[in-house]
């Protein structure tokens, strides 16, 4: 039985980006080893996936000499389990299990890029972060962007050899779990407690923001377009469903202080509900200046929720304009804010291209199909060893 070893910086990425798939691979001809810095999300991962887990202590900053006794403890532990394969996803764990593989002779390292941090970094640690890209790209032997449009954009702009490049099926890390998130198995008392949550009125039009509240989620053009919406038209709400990252990525001032004052953005704060917040709203507007395949978007289009998005990467993959979505220039505040009125304007077409979007999600993105099709492209590697 070949052995797979399924890292992550941390365990909220194993929790929130991969879940499921562990087990699949599992129950399907592999041994799954996990690996991830400590973290509380850790107990569920395991317990859910089913597979042994070993602690290296990962960090998402930049901490070289952290990062260097990180390195190390990687190749020990790849010699020690002799791996036919490991695949990474999100950047520290791809560089340093990346290098660390090919040190330790493991034929198959395959890494995941399902967005690429450096596009919206500037300076000096845009500079660190390409040329960390560019080294898990030379110690890879495989490279799988998760969708069409980052693939094109790695290419362009020459970080890893496109020989090594693929995107597995139509894209996506992991698809979306069409058994959860389907309005047929929604729960009356969780739709009950959601609505009491954020005071709910049906006379009202809910805009949805699922997601970090932070400025590469483009939640100050957000706010600031749903703020001059409201003006003429005070029946709107909007509903942010996420949680602040204040260390990492502040939204402004300005941002902060609509959230707090302003009387029709209602602040729902992190949830693990959101298929329920989706089926109670209008429209989900996702303004993110960056994605790899946003898991959001096809979450959306499975609960039925149409969907507003910025042009960007990842997003242009899923959502097709005015046939499954609405999309807008990216950081393009008034751009933003025409689509949310036009959305205001045509719930019957809104509502028809979100079918379509459901149609396309349930073809191409359910989890099964993508686990799958990853599966296959495992044992393809494997046999021409």
């Amino acid at each position: 039985m070949p052995k797979l070893i399924r890292i992550t910086t941390a365990p909220i990425s194993l929790n929130v980006l991969l879940p499921g798939q562990m087990r699949h691979m599992n129950e399907n001809g592999f041994e799954v080893v996990m690996v991830s810095s400590d973290g509380p999300e850790l107990p569920a991962v395991k317990a859910r996936e089913g597979c042994r887990h070993h602690i290296i202590p990962m960090t998402r900053r930049m901490t070289p000499f952290g990062d260097l006794r990180c390195l190390w403890q990687m190749y020990k532990f790849f010699r020690k389990e002799k791996p036919d394969l490991v695949h990474s996803h999100t950047p520290k764990a791809g560089l340093l299990s990346m290098l660390a593989a090919k040190m330790a002779g493991v034929k198959l390292r395959v890494h995941t890029i399902a967005g690429l941090r450096y596009v919206t970094t500037r300076g000096l640690g845009r500079q660190v972060l390409i040329v960390m890209e560019k080294l898990t790209g030379m110690a890879a032997t495989h490279v799988w962007p998760n969708s069409n449009s980052m693939r094109a954009f790695i290419e362009t702009n020459r970080l890893v050899n496109p020989k090594k490049l693929e995107v597995i099926g139509w894209g996506s890390s992991n698809g979306v779990n069409l058994a959860r998130y389907n309005t047929a198995v929604l729960k009356a008392d969780k739709l009950d407690e959601i609505r009491a949550h954020i005071l709910y009125d049906p006379s009202l039009f809910y805009f949805l923001s699922v997601g970090r509240i932070v400025h590469d989620k483009g939640m100050d053009e957000l706010l600031q377009a749903f703020a001059r919406l409201h003006k003429d038209h005070p029946h709107i709400r909007l509903v942010l469903v996420g949680a602040f990252e204040d260390e990492v990525d502040p939204v402004s001032d300005t941002a902060r202080q609509l959230i707090k004052t302003h009387p029709a953005v209602i602040s729902a704060g992190w949830s693990d509900a959101v298929e329920y917040y989706m089926h109670i709203s209008q429209a989900l507007v996702h303004p993110s200046h960056r994605e790899g395949f946003p898991n959001v978007l096809m979450q959306a289009g499975a609960m039925s929720c149409p969907v507003i998005c910025s042009r960007i990467d990842g997003n242009i993959d899923i959502v097709e304009h005015r046939k499954t979505g609405l999309i807008f220039e990216v950081k393009n505040e008034e751009a933003l804010y025409r689509e949310m009125a036009w959305a205001l304007d045509h719930p019957a077409e809104l509502k028809s291209y979100a079918q379509t979007l459901l149609q396309q999600v349930q073809t191409h993105y359910d989890q099964r199909i993508v686990q799958s099709l990853l599966r296959e492209k495992y044992l393809q590697l494997l046999a021409a060893q």
